[in-house]
């Protein structure tokens, strides 16, 4: 069990899960990789435009906070696929559940188009 000062503001669970995942991109990246996106590249090209110095930072933090692993598949110059880890996919049914509230509350929202475990 992590010590409260660990914690960026405090023990509550609200906001140390919103300190890891309550930004802009955090979960649009963790979105994407149940979508299937493995490649930095790929991830730019993902509607909501995130820059790529705001991607580098999210890959960083979620890989620091273990929710996704980066694996090297190519040595010259280094380039990465991403991965959510088990603790990653774990947030599967909080994303499902924040799209089914915004498909309930604003009805022009689109179906979720991908599958989360």
């Amino acid at each position: 069990m992590a010590e409260p000062s660990a914690f960026q503001r405090s023990p509550c669970p609200l906001a140390v899960t919103l300190d890891i995942v309550g930004d802009k991109w955090s979960l649009i990246v963790i979105r994407d990789l149940f979508r299937g996106v493995r490649r930095y590249s790929d991830f730019l090209k993902s509607p909501e435009g995130v820059t790529t110095n705001i991607l580098a930072e999210r890959l960083k933090r979620l890989e620091d906070h273990g929710l996704i692993e980066k694996t090297a598949y190519q040595d010259n110059p280094v380039r990465y696929d991403y991965a959510l880890t088990k603790k990653g996919r774990a947030l599967g049914p909080v994303l499902r559940e924040i799209a089914a509230w915004a498909n309930a509350h604003y009805p022009a929202t689109i179906k979720p188009p991908f599958k989360v475990e």
